[in-house]
């Protein structure tokens, strides 16, 4: 059966545009330089975004423009972050049906409020009329977490190496426990197992892939304990404690809640939330370490939807 490996990756923390162009192709030259693959060896692209976010409909076709359409290229996208269209090429080269393919996503999320565009995922019945923003819903699953005991707010700060004092943001959560919002872009290489053997000398080998969702009622879940992210881990055949792990965590919280099922010996740190490319990139990131020999085995991980509602985990080794 083939095999999948990531050969190169590039992230940018910026965006210009809603369209993402002019980012974007900075960062798709230097993943395919890493990668040392030519623009025209690429067999498949697939790109990440979101139409909503940028205020137009098909805006994921102007970004195109970064890629080339001349001569014909086979391409598609998802209406989410980056991780998972990295998840579609991964069945198409292991589908046989490509040899490489290059996946990127974009989003501008500084456009606008994003907390309370955020709000429209969920119920639109009995919950999104009541507006209650992203930060808000977080704060909900935080306190559940806190009441049972599970980590102090002291826990929650030393994630990112502060201290639980100053005003609450939204009670619990400080400024310091949400990650600020960001714009960016990320692009990371694919190549089937004999073709990214010849690429580069070390490859960071996908030995398992998977992604669940939770219901969307934030009631009909346990939000302490990520039942998306425990059957995630468990289908991409997540076994022990990896080298390190990349999590997608946008709040202090979270990070703890996901550490409970990934385990690893180290976590890198999470910076800013950039929109529809924060997922692609915690990816690359780990296959980073691999790639660079820092570690034999990592996951990388990504997020989407209110609370953790969908999962998506990435398992590399060399």
């Amino acid at each position: 059966m083939n095999t999948v490996a990531v050969v190169g990756f590039s992230s940018a923390g910026t965006s210009l545009t809603t369209s993402g162009v002019e980012t974007l192709v900075p960062v798709i030259t230097a993943a395919l330089e890493d990668a040392g693959l030519g623009r025209r060896e690429v067999d498949f692209w697939c790109s990440g975004s979101s139409d909503y976010l940028a205020g137009r409909a098909f805006s994921f076709v102007s970004a195109v423009d970064a890629i080339g359409a001349v001569p014909p290229i086979a391409e598609s996208h998802v209406e989410m972050d980056a991780a998972w269209a990295l998840y579609e090429a991964y069945l198409k080269i292991l589908a046989g049906e490509a040899e490489t393919a290059l996946v990127y996503g974009f989003g501008k999320g500084t456009a606008g409020d994003l907390d309370r565009v955020l709000s429209l995922q969920l119920d639109p019945y009995t919950v999104a009329p009541l507006w209650p923003g992203a930060v808000g819903i977080a704060a909900l699953q935080a306190r559940l977490a806190l009441d049972a005991g599970l980590f102090t707010e002291d826990d929650m700060a030393r994630v990112v190496g502060r201290r639980a004092e100053g005003p609450y943001l939204s009670c619990p959560l400080r400024e310091h426990d949400v990650a600020r919002v960001a714009d960016g872009a990320a692009a990371v290489v694919l190549a089937a197992s004999d073709r990214a053997r010849r690429l580069r000398e070390r490859p960071a080998r996908i030995s398992g892939f998977a992604h669940r969702v939770d219901p969307q009622g934030l009631g009909e879940r346990d939000l302490t304990t990520v039942p998306s992210a425990v059957a995630a881990a468990r289908d991409a055949g997540l076994d022990g404690t990896v080298d390190v792990a990349a999590l997608h965590a946008p709040f202090t919280h979270q990070e703890l809640l996901l550490r409970e099922v990934v385990r690893a010996g180290s976590y890198l740190p999470f910076g800013a939330n950039a929109m529809f490319s924060a997922g692609l990139s915690r990816i690359g990131s780990a296959a980073g370490e691999v790639m660079s020999g820092r570690a034999r085995t990592a996951v990388g991980h990504a997020t989407s939807g209110p609370a953790l509602q969908q999962n998506l985990v990435c398992v590399l080794e060399a």
